[in-house]
């Protein structure tokens, strides 16, 4: 079954409750822009509220474990002013258990997916260089995914979908409808920014996968789609859409 949703809607009814696995890009460099880069804050905050909400537990881990880094462009508090207007983010920065989740996270190599519920992979910048080739983090995604766990990839963390393949060897997204960030929505970023920020594009790469649907709404506007136990979200105004899939999925 292929379900899209552009809108969210607060689930209430936390009669039954879990645990969810968020896992982030740990800080690194972009060799493009020379930027340190890591997750963005909206596509953490914004999941991780719906999560909240409808009673789950959400632990945070990532790719090499240790401090996390939001990047700059996300942070509402950054001079930039780009993300100002995100509220959401911004009120879990005041809050200290928050802010400790973001310290000394777990490694992904420490982590036993049959403790979880679902996994959620939290976009970013970050993911383009610490996700894509990652075997470990494939090798995650995968056995949630074969055990029929909510599998969900927001924004740019769907890089890891180009590669991750099912025990059968084939690509999780093969016969799938989903999403990522689109290529006209890298055109804004580089044109805002003034540089080419990404070394690839991830629509343009999906759209090379034979047998596979890669589909995009209007630019940055909030889109995520499941398509069986698949969840994706287009980019970082998707989060909460795609976690409500999640949740969706856990109550049935």
């Amino acid at each position: 079954m292929t379900k899209e949703v552009n809108k969210y809607v607060h689930f209430h009814n936390a009669q039954y409750k879990g645990k969810i696995l968020m896992v982030a890009s740990s800080p690194a460099v972009s060799e493009q822009t020379g930027w340190p880069i890591g997750f963005w804050a909206s596509e953490l905050t914004h999941p991780l509220y719906v999560f909240q909400e409808a009673g789950y537990e959400t632990e945070i881990v990532s790719t090499e474990g240790g401090d996390l880094k939001m990047d700059n462009y996300s942070d509402p508090t950054d001079t930039s002013g780009y993300s100002a207007g995100d509220i959401i983010s911004l009120g879990y920065m005041q809050k200290e258990d928050f802010n400790s989740l973001l310290k000394n996270t777990k490694s992904i190599k420490e982590v036993n997916h049959e403790e979880y519920d679902a996994i959620f992979l939290v976009g970013g910048q970050g993911p383009m260089y610490t996700f894509r080739g990652n075997k470990d983090l494939q090798h995650l995604f995968v056995s949630f995914y074969e055990k029929g766990k909510p599998s969900a990839a927001v924004c740019h963390s769907t890089t890891l979908l180009l590669e991750a393949k099912t025990s059968n060897n084939d690509l999780i997204v093969k016969n799938k409808i989903w999403t990522g960030f689109a290529d006209a929505e890298e055109d804004f970023a580089d044109q805002a920014a003034g540089v080419k920020i990404q070394p690839y594009r991830i629509e343009a790469e999906a759209r090379k996968i034979p047998d596979t649907t890669f589909k995009v709404a209007a630019p940055f506007s909030s889109y995520a789609i499941q398509d069986g136990n698949l969840i994706t979200g287009q980019q970082q105004n998707s989060g909460a859409a795609a976690a409500e899939l999640v949740i969706s999925l856990l109550h049935q």
